[in-house]
C-alpha cells in the first residue's frame, strides 16, 4: 500500500526560526503541562511532528497543531541542541478555516484522563517497583496528586500481610530494595 499522500510520510525538519505559531489558536496548557511536555520529549524524543501550512510569501512554516512542542525546544536549550535547532514538520495545504478547524479536531481530540485509568496505571507503576518521586517526576504529578491516585486505586491491598514501614512501599519495591541490598552487600 502506498502512503504517500498521507502528510506523515513526508515529515522533514525545519529550522526553529522558520516556524511560527499561528494568531488563532485557543489552546493553552498550564505550565506542569508544559514541563511535563518538557519531561517527554526529553525523554523520548519528538515522536509526533508539528502540523504546519507553508506560506511561500514570507518562507515560513505556520503551526496548525504542535504549538506547544515548539515552545519546547524555544524555551529549553537543552531540546534545542539535541535536534540542532530544527523542529520536525509534516505540511498540510488547506485554506484559513479548513486550518482553523483542524487546529481544533487537534486539540479536542486528544481527550483528558480518566481518573480510575490515571490511579490504575499509577497502582501498576507502583507495583512493578517504582517509587514515588519517580512517578511524580516522571508523570508531571504533585505528591498529594499522587496519594489521591493510591486511595482510589485500592492500594492500600498492596500492604496486606506487609510489615509496617515508615515510607509507604509496596511488597515488590521491599522485595526489589532487598534484593538489591543483597547483590551489593548492603544491610
Amino acid at each position: 500500500m502506498n502512503h504517500d499522500d498521507q502528510p506523515v510520510s513526508g515529515v522533514k525538519w525545519v529550522s526553529l526560526a522558520q516556524v511560527q505559531a499561528n494568531d488563532y489558536n485557543p489552546n493553552s496548557v498550564a505550565d506542569n503541562e508544559l514541563h511535563l511536555l518538557y519531561t517527554s520529549i526529553l525523554h523520548d524524543g519528538y515522536t509526533q511532528p508539528v502540523v504546519c501550512v507553508y506560506d511561500s510569501i514570507t518562507d515560513k512554516y505556520i503551526i496548525v497543531d504542535g504549538f506547544h512542542r515548539h515552545l519546547v525546544m524555544k524555551l529549553y536549550p537543552d531540546i534545542y541542541e539535541r535536534t540542532g535547532g530544527e523542529l520536525p514538520v509534516v505540511v498540510i495545504d488547506k485554506p484559513i478555516n479548513d486550518r482553523m478547524a483542524s487546529t481544533i479536531r487537534h486539540n479536542r481530540a486528544r481527550g483528558k484522563h480518566s481518573v480510575a485509568g490515571m490511579s490504575n496505571m499509577v497502582f501498576n507503576m507502583l507495583e512493578n517497583g517504582m517509587d514515588d518521586a519517580a512517578i511524580c517526576r516522571d508523570l508531571g504529578m504533585e505528591a498529594d496528586e499522587l496519594v489521591r491516585m493510591k486511595y482510589i486505586s485500592g492500594f492500600a491491598k498492596l500492604f496486606e500481610n506487609t510489615e509496617y514501614r515508615k515510607a509507604w512501599e509496596t511488597t515488590r519495591q521491599i522485595r526489589l530494595k532487598k534484593e538489591w541490598q543483597d547483590a551489593n552487600g548492603k544491610d
